[in-house]
């Protein structure tokens, strides 16, 4: 999975690329974690190139969601692809980590 990041006006995007599965998992929340370190706690993680996603790459997203929130933000998700948004429906965790139809609109009106 290649990532990578680019803060915007009020939030920052961190673009995932490839399958996000228990390989890539661990770089996501490392670069989250560096996100939040550099000071930006409003967090998009943007999926439209995102084909795969398993259980630890849903673990990945909750620890991330958790850190961004824990620094006083949010993570949100946008471009989710048919497979990602499967798997976040079959867990339910469509309802706790909200989806967006692109990176723009997940913090349009905050």
């Amino acid at each position: 999975m290649d990532l990578s990041y680019e803060v915007k006006d009020h939030y920052a995007e961190i673009t995932a690329e490839g399958r996000l599965n228990m390989v890539s998992a661990p770089k996501l929340r490392d670069m989250v974690a560096e996100v939040v370190a550099a000071g930006t706690n409003r967090i998009v993680v943007n999926l439209q190139e995102t084909s795969f996603m398993d259980s630890s790459g849903l673990g990945a997203l909750i620890g991330c969601l958790k850190a961004a929130r824990q620094a006083g933000g949010d993570l949100r998700i946008a471009q989710v692809q048919p497979q990602v948004q499967m798997v976040l429906g079959l867990t339910s965790i469509d309802k706790v980590l909200m989806s967006y139809p692109t990176a723009a609109e997940a913090f349009a009106n905050d």
